[in-house]
């Protein structure tokens, strides 16, 4: 796709760069960390597709299972497996057989309801988060998964409340802080969601998304250093992220930096050319897609 290079002699208002750098919040990535774990991480909104198994890893856990027909935690292991591949209906039927040999493995419980949310079956998803915290009320992981389910139902007092339990079990559950800090942002409050997508990044440094939407908020109240700052941290991680492309370039544009600011929309609309922020913020500096 063939992009404008026009350049005009003054960036737009700031005013505007705040109002359009909304669009950012519609971009929010996928918070980068274990969705299924094989020893117990399995309650977060994690990417669990996002760290590939190979056919071997699987095969060789259907080793240890054919070695251990009676282990849970082999059964449950594999199904992690099978769920960070995006075979989900293998992975579910793993977390049942685990379940059967166990019927109170709060992990294999919480692996199979974060498979289940992620397959759009949300009811059944809740009926094992809350099975999970009648199990082990302070199973963090559970706490955090129902409250992602909470929170995109749009009951945020519910979901507020079990990050905040999240937090209070686990206080190095950066899942929790993340999650609480969108519900926070969303709500306009971005100087306590910062504060929050901090405490995310603190506890899990290697995670794209609490870059983005820290650098999302700092938009929002025109700290475009800070922005710019976190954009960057965010395409270190992932460079092929065309919302923090867009973002990227918005912040430029806060600083008076009106070429960087086309070259980062630009590089966004390379990536994926339906990407409404870089749109407006490449036509806000007088070149269209």
């Amino acid at each position: 796709m063939t992009l404008s290079t026009t350049i005009t002699a003054e960036p737009p208002p700031r005013s505007s760069i705040s109002r359009i750098a909304a669009l950012l919040m519609l971009g929010v990535a996928g918070f980068g960390l274990v969705g299924c774990a094989s020893t117990g991480g399995g309650g977060d909104d994690g990417d669990a597709s996002s760290r590939q198994v190979s056919s071997a890893d699987i095969g060789s856990l259907s080793s240890v299972i054919e070695k251990n027909p009676n282990d849970p935690e082999a059964w449950n292991m594999r199904g992690s497996a099978y769920a960070r591949s995006n075979q989900y209906g293998p992975a579910i039927s793993d977390f049942n057989r685990a379940l059967q040999i166990d019927p109170n493995f709060v992990q294999a419980l919480a692996n199979r309801a974060l498979v289940y949310r992620k397959t759009g079956q949300t009811g059944q998803a809740l009926a094992d988060y809350n099975q999970v915290i009648t199990n082990d009320p302070n199973y963090a992981p559970a706490y955090v998964g129902r409250g992602n389910i909470y929170r995109l139902q749009g009951q945020t007092q519910q979901a507020m409340a079990d990050y905040d339990k999240a937090i209070k079990i686990k206080p190095e559950t950066a899942e929790a802080y993340y999650n609480r800090g969108l519900i926070r942002q969303a709500g306009g409050n971005h100087e306590v969601a910062i504060d929050d997508f901090t405490s995310a990044i603190s506890n899990d440094p290697r995670a794209e998304a609490p870059y983005y939407s820290r650098g999302s908020s700092y938009l929002q109240l025109q700290k475009y250093k800070e922005a710019l700052s976190d954009f960057d941290q965010a395409l270190q991680i992932n460079n092929r992220n065309a919302a923090s492309w867009a973002g990227r370039g918005y912040a430029q544009a806060g600083l008076n930096d009106t070429q960087k600011a086309r070259e980062s929309f630009q590089r966004a609309l390379a990536i994926d050319s339906s990407n409404a922020a870089a749109k407006s913020g490449l036509s806000r500096l007088g070149g269209g897609a």
